[in-house]
């Protein structure tokens, strides 16, 4: 008896902690996207010139490489993902005025917006229901980024729109891919910081919403 108690003890005490983490995961995410918003705002409000955009990008990267690592697992990592996603935030506002502009473009925000929180519910409520295991998709997703990223540098000298609609398009499917990569991460015992699963998930819905906003930009231009 005293056996099988010890085997059941560990397996409880491992679901628990996944438990925990996906709560405070998501608490945080949810935490973070309200404090991004904000920023946003307040970007939008200030009107801030789009160069804004570029630093904000520059800024939250250097935190999320160097200093997100160093202190994820002290209280300094709160702070930290705050900077991240409030940068963020921040360089959002100018891309939204942009948009706000064009015609039609209330519907183009809003509907970006509700396509975005459509699609990481659903891939995250499917993850965490089917408690499938996605591990083998990090590396497919990993080289798909890195031949995103070389294919939109290479579009920043051809500036050919097709080419800018399908990379938004592979961004999506991609950031897609890694919300189930993460979630199963989370669900299998894959991770055990949420503070790092806070900023991954953040990150996949940022690039969807942007991608979204340029999808639908471009439609209507």
């Amino acid at each position: 008896m005293s056996l099988q108690n010890s085997t059941v003890s560990p397996r409880r005490e491992s679901l628990l902690a996944t438990n925990q983490l996906i709560r405070n995961t998501y608490l945080m995410l949810s935490m973070t996207l309200v404090f991004s918003a904000v920023m946003a705002g307040v970007s939008m409000w200030m009107n801030l010139p789009p160069m804004i955009s570029l630093i904000a990008m520059f800024g939250s990267m250097a935190l999320i490489w160097f200093v997100l690592p160093r202190t994820a697992r002290s209280g300094a990592g709160l702070v930290t993902v705050f900077a991240i996603t409030g940068l963020m935030g921040l360089g959002l506002g100018p891309t939204i005025n942009y948009y706000l502009h064009l015609e039609g473009g209330d519907q183009i925000v809003m509907t970006a917006l509700g396509g975005t929180g459509a699609i990481f519910l659903a891939l995250s409520a499917y993850a965490l229901i089917s408690r499938r295991d996605f591990s083998f998709m990090g590396g497919f997703l990993m080289v798909g980024m890195i031949v995103v990223l070389l294919a939109m540098l290479g579009n920043l000298f051809f500036h050919l729109p097709a080419l800018s609609m399908a990379l938004s398009g592979a961004v999506i499917l991609l950031m897609s891919g890694f919300i189930l990569f993460d979630t199963s991460r989370m669900v299998n015992s894959g991770e055990d910081n949420y503070l790092m699963m806070t900023v991954s998930l953040y990150l996949s819905i940022f690039n969807i919403f942007v991608s979204l906003l340029n999808i639908l930009g471009a439609s209507r231009d």
